[in-house]
């Protein structure tokens, strides 16, 4: 469904990141509702380089893209000549910045800030000569182990969370500037559905869960799952808030969730109810404490009243939903 009364026809859009999981959803929005838009997609493609963590650098793919008709450039956001090339050839009018190292077990600090922070500043200033407004990813990462997840009680507890926090704190340094044009960061949650699987470890707990599944296995729960809880959207409302940010009542950084926080084992209990295929659980330790969040819960009270955002899908609706796309991976994808 449309979610703003903006005429996007005609607009040219850029949306980096535009083969990922996110990118991606954002690019088929503005194909299928708005034709005459002009949508340019920049992504780090996939090869095979990996970071020391032996996960993938880039998991742009180009199936998550099959039926995309838009503009597509391969290349690093880094990289200051194709950034040169983007303010002299385009003429933006609307710029999501989805592009970034999102694994948050990556040891590689320095790239880790020059590719999430410092290209997004890069980014920003184009914006600007463009008066192009700009909607980007921020992070639920940024409240590590705070207890309170509203802006401003951030508590990072790993590199890609500091570098969100530091996004944040650009953008709110460029917000006391005199711009002609809104900047949004939204914080998302923990994000689940189509086109996610192409992330591979760091796909949601929802697809690996439902594969697990289907392949007759008992699914893998770390001890205590029933009291890690999360707050999970699907990627719907995602989108939704990334539309409603294009004409925001206030520009800043909002909160991207349901504003309720469920457990791994719901998951699990609507997969198995779904799917009906039940053999169990199975408890494991889990290997990444210290570094892992085992609570977060949006608060969307300033996202609903500045974005008019209202999420629309609880996790049952959501995970519904997702169910055919996850049959279809697994049978066609699967190995």
């Amino acid at each position: 469904m449309k979610y703003t009364d903006i005429n996007f026809n005609n607009k040219t859009i850029l949306i980096t990141g535009g083969a990922g999981f996110i990118g991606s959803n954002l690019a088929f929005y503005f194909q299928n509702y708005y034709p005459d838009a002009k949508i340019i997609i920049l992504d780090s493609f996939r090869n095979n380089e990996t970071f020391s963590n032996g996960n993938l650098k880039s998991f742009g793919h180009f199936k998550n893209l099959l039926g995309f008709k838009g503009h597509v450039i391969s290349g690093d956001i880094n990289d200051k000549k194709l950034l040169e090339d983007l303010e002299e050839n385009y003429s933006f009018d609307y710029i999501f910045h989805q592009a970034a190292i999102s694994d948050t077990t990556v040891n590689e600090q320095d790239l880790m800030i020059q590719t999430n922070v410092n290209a997004y500043e890069d980014l920003l200033k184009i914006a600007i000569k463009h008066n192009a407004n700009v909607v980007y990813a921020s992070s639920a990462a940024t409240y590590g182990d705070s207890n309170r997840f509203e802006v401003g009680y951030e508590s990072p507890n790993n590199a890609y969370g500091f570098s969100k926090v530091m996004m944040d704190n650009i953008t709110n340094e460029y917000l006391k500037k005199d711009l002609n044009i809104s900047i949004v960061g939204l914080k998302y949650f923990n994000v689940y559905g189509p086109r996610e699987f192409f992330k591979n470890k760091t796909s949601s707990m929802v697809v690996q869960f439902g594969h697990q599944i289907l392949k007759g296995l008992t699914p893998k729960l770390f001890e205590g799952s029933d009291k890690i809880l999360r707050d999970f959207i699907y990627i719907e409302d995602v989108i939704q808030a990334n539309i409603k940010a294009c004409n925001p009542k206030k520009s800043g950084v909002y909160n991207v969730g349901t504003g309720k926080a469920r457990s791994f084992e719901d998951i699990v209990d609507i997969l198995q109810s779904e799917l009906n295929i039940d053999k169990g659980k199975e408890y494991i330790k889990n290997p990444f404490i210290g570094s892992y969040q085992f609570f977060t819960q949006a608060n969307i009270e300033d996202t609903q009243k500045y974005l008019d955002y209202k999420p629309r899908y609880e996790m049952e609706e959501g995970i519904k939903e997702y169910i055919p796309e996850i049959k279809r991976l697994f049978k066609e994808e699967v190995k």
